[in-house]
């Protein structure tokens, strides 16, 4: 997990998400969609990087000086519906200041190789229909359309 990218001269470094890294996701995500959302990351780290449950699986992406510019959250399927040997991404977040660096797409090749790595042969992920640059984003990155139907069912 020690890869290393080279970019306008600065070199980051992607390893597994840790506890203490809370505040610096919650930070880039602010950056990133312009609203703290510190409850989502604090049920999230409790799930995917503080369990001793879940095997991990969240990478972030920082400076040599320990600066971390971006990450990816995501969780196993250990059987829920069914489903076995499939990941989902749940979150990515690069640092506006670090974007168009090629940050994005090296979290997502080593988190595909970590899961590949544990077996994984398949990753979803949700995007909302209507953002263009994320769908833009990931089917660069080699995700496509999946066969799964999302389904929903509004609440009045």
């Amino acid at each position: 997990m020690s890869e290393v990218l080279k970019m306008k001269k600065r070199t980051v470094t992607i390893r597994l998400m840790e506890s203490g890294d809370f505040a610096a996701v919650v930070r880039i995500d602010e950056k990133v969609f312009k609203t703290s959302r510190p409850e989502y990351y604090k049920l999230k780290f409790e799930e995917l990087v503080q369990s001793t449950d879940r095997l991990p699986t969240s990478l972030v992406a920082e400076e040599e000086n320990g600066t971390m510019v971006g990450f990816v959250m995501g969780e196993l399927f250990i059987g829920e519906y069914g489903i076995s040997k499939q990941a989902t991404l749940d979150t990515i977040g690069v640092d506006p200041e670090y974007q168009h660096r090629g940050i994005g797409e090296q979290l997502i090749k080593e988190f595909v190789d970590h899961l590949k790595a544990l077996g994984v042969r398949k990753i979803n992920t949700l995007v909302d229909s209507d953002d263009s640059r994320l769908i833009h984003f990931f089917s660069a990155n080699q995700f496509s359309p999946s066969k799964t139907i999302n389904l929903e069912r509004s609440i009045r």
